[in-house]
C-alpha cells in the first residue's frame, strides 16, 4: 500500500483522489490550501465547489495541514500554475528525500516561463532538496474521471523506472496509463492545448463551423509541436495522449473551460466578466498564452494561433478581425 496525498481540492485534483481510492490498496489525502474548503469537502462528503454530484468516500482523508505532506510517498500537485509557488512555500519544509512529486497541472508559469516541474524542481533547490518529478497528462475531463468513464494518460519521468511505477500505482480498470521519458513534450503538450482551445472556443462562438475547427486544431498542434521540440520534446509525444489527444478533446469537449472562454468571446463577452463566472475554477489558457508567447520568442518559434490569442485576450482585439488576419498570412508550405 502506497501513502499518495493529493495537493489541491480543485475538481481534477478530487478526481484523482477518487480514481485512486477506487484503484484500492492505497491511503489517500486530499489536500485543500484552505481550511474552510476543506471542512466544507469533509461535512458534505463531496467537493460541493468544484466537482459536486460526486460522493468523496469517507476513506480518503481531506484536510488543510500541510504536515500531513510529510507523510506520503507520492505527492500528486493539481494547483494552478499562477498558486504553485506560493503553495511550495508553504508545504516544502514538510518534503523529504524518498518521496515522488506527479505534476497533474497543464500550465507554463507566467514571466519565468518554467513548465510545472521545473517550477516545482525550483522551489525545492532553496531549501536543497532533489525529488524525482514527473508529470501526469492526457485527454481526461474531471467530472468523466470521477464517473469512472475509461480513460488514458501519460505520466512522464525522466527515469523510466519511476515511470513504469507510478504506472503501475496508479492505473485501474478505469484509467490506463502509457508512460514516457519526454518529461518536456507531456508538460507542454498538456499546457499548449488550452491556447488552441480559447481559439476553437472563439470560432465556434462567433459561428464558424467544422472546417476552420479543423483547420485550427491541425495547426494548433503544429506550433505546440515546433516549440516543445525546440525546447527539447520528441515530436512524437505530441502525436500522442498528453499532445493531439488533449487537444482533441479540449477543443471540442463542452466540458472544457479554456474552449467555453473562447465561445464567450467570440459571442462579444469581456474576458474579466468570463473569468469571474467561472465561480472560482480556473482556465490554465489564459495564462498560459502569454507564457507560451514568452517562450516562443525566447527560441525565436512563431506561433500565429497563440499571437492572436493574446491581441484578443489581452487589448480586446476583435475576435472576427483575429480570424482574418491568420486567413491572410502569407502562403506557406505545410511542412
Amino acid at each position: 500500500m502506497s501513502r499518495i496525498i493529493v495537493v489541491g481540492n480543485g475538481g481534477w485534483g478530487t478526481a484523482i483522489a477518487l480514481s485512486l481510492h477506487r484503484r484500492g490498496g492505497h491511503q489517500i489525502t486530499l489536500w485543500s490550501h484552505s481550511p474552510r474548503e476543506a471542512k466544507l469537502i469533509a461535512d458534505a462528503g463531496e467537493n460541493t465547489l468544484f466537482l459536486p454530484g460526486y460522493p468523496i468516500p469517507a476513506e480518503i482523508a481531506v484536510t488543510a495541514d500541510e504536515t500531513t505532506v510529510s507523510e506520503a510517498e507520492i505527492i500528486v500537485s493539481v494547483v494552478p500554475s499562477e498558486f504553485l509557488r506560493p503553495t511550495l512555500a508553504r508545504l516544502r519544509p514538510h518534503l523529504h528525500s524518498g518521496q515522488i512529486i506527479v505534476s497533474a497541472s497543464k500550465g507554463v508559469e507566467d514571466r519565468s516561463y518554467l513548465r510545472m516541474s521545473e517550477v516545482i524542481a525550483a522551489s525545492l533547490a532553496e531549501t536543497g532538496l532533489k525529488l524525482p518529478i514527473g508529470a501526469l497528462s492526457g485527454p481526461s475531463f474531471a467530472p468523466e474521471v470521477a464517473q469512472a468513464q475509461p480513460t488514458a494518460v501519460t505520466v512522464a519521468f525522466e527515469d523510466a523506472a519511476i515511470a513504469v511505477r507510478i504506472q503501475q500505482e496508479f492505473s485501474s480498470e478505469t484509467l490506463r496509463i502509457y508512460t514516457s521519458t519526454d518529461l518536456i513534450g507531456v508538460e507542454l503538450g498538456g499546457a499548449l492545448k488550452n491556447v488552441i482551445a480559447i481559439a476553437a472556443g472563439v470560432a465556434a462562438g462567433v459561428g464558424l463551423g467544422y472546417n476552420p475547427a479543423a483547420a485550427l486544431m491541425t495547426r494548433g498542434i503544429a506550433e505546440i509541436t515546433r516549440l516543445a521540440v525546440v525546447c527539447g520534446g520528441r515530436r512524437e509525444t505530441l502525436a500522442g495522449l498528453s499532445g493531439v489527444g488533449d487537444l482533441v478533446l479540449t477543443c471540442t469537449g463542452s466540458l472544457s473551460r479554456n474552449r467555453t472562454v473562447g465561445q464567450a468571446l467570440g459571442q462579444g463577452r469581456k474576458l474579466p466578466e468570463i473569468l469571474e463566472s467561472l465561480g472560482g475554477k480556473v482556465a490554465e489558457g489564459v495564462l498560459t498564452t502569454r507564457a507560451a508567447l514568452g517562450l516562443a520568442r525566447r527560441h525565436q518559434i512563431e506561433m500565429p494561433i497563440t499571437e492572436q490569442m493574446e491581441l484578443i485576450l489581452d487589448e480586446g482585439k476583435d475576435p472576427r478581425e483575429a480570424i482574418k488576419a491568420l486567413m491572410l498570412r502569407p502562403g506557406k508550405d505545410e511542412l
